[in-house]
């Protein structure tokens, strides 16, 4: 996670946990929830998580990660990949060699980092050998997995004399400015997202070997941001290659409120919408690792990186982006609290004279919702809202065509030009990782797909012939491209080498037996499949309602043509066994909103009030416990916040331990066959506790403590 959009990515995962096999304590068996810290075990930080992760590859780790085993914790380790407190790197204690000249460094010169001498590393063939280095210390110290986040290279940056080494390596040619003309910017880019991903198999390969020796099994994981993000902030990473490295075994899905509030421009209109973005930003890392066996972990912020801000400015963006988080039902591991310390001790906004601590209500939900998150692995799925089996194709390149001289859309639009139509109409559009067409199955489940080759380039000429297959045997495409891209004339596989294509989409045509005499806006069946061009930017789109009804017109005609029944909604709506997600959307088709009847528990809700009437209103979001839904778990628990483990259900007796965060509210909610005789907490009676006759159930209120105590309600 970026610092002013430079930082660090704080990652942790927390898991509050009622065992769900057999009364196991769930910390025990799973990795479902976890937080990231660079600190000692502390109150504030006592999440009662599967995993903590702690920070570091400095000589006091070792320390650090003895405090969290002290109190249970299994252990993660992560470091930044990118840049660090790495002096001994760069002043050449490590080998002997100053590097100084590795720092990524602008076209004036300056060094890009942190302040002081922290810099962004163009990494070099040492870097990665230095890294190992820390590494080995986290697996001495017993970690069972090594984190290595946001592998970054800025699109200002290429200046250095070390890079200038690399481009001569890597082209054998002398380096050129990458502002100096496309081609240079195009291949400045795809240097950098070699670097790095060379720099990370350094590691890889350190830590396989060590398991090999060893007989253990560390696993290795990339905290990095969504390619959209990266793609709109400026900064070219691996992405999607890292999972066809060897020994990468997945993600950390870097998306929070910092990330999605970046404006986008949709009808004309440039403003932040956290909550769409954060949707398409999550669906893109899910799909970046479908079908290809890798894992990934979504991350959650309850406030973010830019300590300006107010409480309910937090509440309310982390609720729009872990709202958006639980509509990919194919993830149920989640970051849920990215330096706790700075969540459960901060004062914000930081420098106002009415900054404050959190409010004991939004604690109380935040510990809720960490709880409720163990839970999310769930066998039925449902959905409800417009059609779906709709995806937008993403390339890595999105990231290469960034800067000077002729960036491409800083909105975005190449992008949101053809998702945000759709999102906002109702249908649960996902970003498609161009690369991963050739893995097998990749497309399953897809019916219509949007392409467009202004802004990004397919990598290779491969993903054509099964993107073709795809479309022959039922798929229907839907080309946006009007052949306008300065980006076009790049020297690339298309125009080299024996090929002689004006643009790569003239190859896939090629490859469908197309040529340029496609009519425009009209299907054209290809097999069983077809292909509809519009022959527009995408960018361009997004100035005006007209271009965004374009977009919806031309889908709607492919999905009819797929076979695919239409249908558009005011809202986004799922169903997790016996939870419900739903979005109300603004900007959005007119109609009345969703009316929801039964009894629903609002686990937004710090007092989790039961709810006989929902109603999704444009903006608003629902996480939400559906009673008249029975859950695989038999427990009486519902809701909770802070860490819950069985110890016994009778008829008449529930008995539990329970700890959380220290110094705030807790509450607990039970299935409850009648009025309880008595409830204590550590042998002491309690009296804050009420019992619904007419709905069975129980809420009991009460301070969490980090000592884990033992709670009985006796029938």
């Amino acid at each position: 996670m970026k610092k002013q959009l430079c930082g660090v990515a704080v990652v942790a995962w927390l898991g509050l946990a009622w065992g769900l096999e057999s009364g196991t304590p769930a910390t025990l068996a799973r990795e479902r929830t976890c937080f990231q810290t660079g600190q000692a075990w502390s109150p504030q930080g006592n999440l009662g998580s599967d995993v903590a992760i702690v920070y570091g590859i400095d000589p006091g780790l070792p320390a650090r990660i003895g405090t969290w085993r002290d109190h249970g914790y299994r252990i993660h380790v992560m470091t930044g990949v990118a840049w660090g407190e790495y002096q001994d790197y760069l002043y050449g204690r490590f080998d002997g060699i100053n590097h100084e000249d590795e720092a990524q460094t602008d076209r004036n010169g300056n060094k890009i980092g942190h302040g002081g001498d922290v810099y962004y590393m163009c990494p070099g063939t040492n870097y990665g050998k230095f890294l190992c280095v820390g590494v080995q210390r986290a697996l001495d110290a017993g970690a069972e997995a090594i984190y290595l986040e946001e592998p970054e290279f800025w699109d200002r940056a290429g200046y250095s004399a070390g890079f200038k080494r690399e481009w001569q390596s890597y082209y054998h040619e002398p380096w050129q400015a990458p502002d100096s003309s496309v081609d240079a910017r195009y291949r400045a880019s795809k240097l950098k997202y070699f670097l790095y991903r060379r720099a990370l198999q350094q590691v890889f390969d350190y830590i396989q070997a060590y398991n090999l020796t060893t007989g253990r099994q560390v696993h290795c994981y990339v905290p990095t941001h969504s390619l959209l993000n990266y793609a709109q902030w400026c900064i070219v990473s691996p992405e999607s290659s890292l999972a066809q490295l060897k020994g990468c075994d997945g993600y950390i899905a870097q998306v929070w409120t910092g990330t999605s509030r970046e404006p986008n421009r949709y009808r004309g209109e440039v403003r932040s919408r956290t909550f769409e973005t954060a949707f398409l930003e999550y669906g893109a890392m899910q799909n970046m690792v479908r079908a290809t066996g890798r894992s990934v972990w979504f991350l959650n912020d309850p406030i973010e990186d830019n300590p300006r801000h107010d409480w309910s400015d937090y509440q309310a963006n982390w609720e729009s982006t872990l709202t958006a988080s639980l509509f990919q039902p194919d993830i149920a591991k989640y970051e849920v609290a990215p330096w706790p310390e700075r969540i459960f001790g901060g004062r914000y906004p930081h420098g106002a004279p009415d900054s404050r601590t959190i409010p004991p209500a939004y604690a109380t939900e935040l510990q809720t919702v960490f709880h409720a998150l163990n839970d999310m692995q769930q066998t039925q799925v449902a959905w409800d809202g417009g059609t779906a089996g709709i995806g937008v194709l993403v390339s890595d390149s999105l990231m290469f065509q960034r800067g000077q001289p002729t960036p491409s859309d800083p909105w975005l639009g190449n992008v949101y030009g053809l998702a945000m139509p759709l999102v906002k109409h109702g249908l649960p559009v996902t970003p498609v990782q161009l690369e991963n067409l050739t893995v097998a199955h990749y497309l399953d489940g897809f019916h219509v797909l949007l392409l467009s080759y202004d802004g990004q380039k397919p990598l290779s000429p491969e993903v054509h012939a099964p993107l073709a297959a795809w479309v022959k045997a039922g798929g229907v495409l839907v080309v946006c491209d009007r052949d306008a891209d300065p980006y076009l004339q790049v020297q690339e596989w298309w125009n080299s080498n024996g090929n002689h294509f004006a643009t790569p989409r003239e190859h896939l045509f090629a490859r469908l037996g197309l040529d340029n005499s496609v009519a425009a806006d009209r299907f054209l069946r290809v097999g069983r499949g077809g292909l509809i061009w519009m022959r527009s930017r995408p960018a361009e789109l997004t100035t005006s309602a007209s271009g965004a009804d374009q977009v919806v017109a031309a889908t709607k005609l492919a999905a009819q043509s797929a076979g695919l029944p239409w249908r558009e909604s005011n809202y986004l709506f799922l169903r997790r066994g016996p939870y419900v997600i739903a979005a109300g959307l603004d900007e959005s088709i007119a109609g009345d909103a969703r009316r929801l009847t039964g009894r629903f528990i609002n686990l937004f809700d710090a007092q989790l009030p039961v709810l006989k009437e929902v109603v999704i209103n444009p903006g608003s979001r629902w996480f939400l416990r559906d009673l008249d839904l029975k859950s695989t778990d038999a427990s009486p628990l519902l809701a909770a916040s802070g860490q819950i483990l069985p110890a016994e259900t009778t008829p008449d007796r529930v008995r539990f331990t329970v700890m959380g965060v220290g110094g705030t509210t807790g509450v607990i909610l039970l299935s409850a066959p009648r009025a309880p005789q008595s409830v204590t907490l550590g042998g002491e009676a309690l009296s804050t506790f009420d019992y619904s006759v007419t709905e069975h159930l129980l809420w009991i209120h009460f301070k969490n403590d980090v000592v884990k105590r033992e709670f009985v309600v006796q029938y």
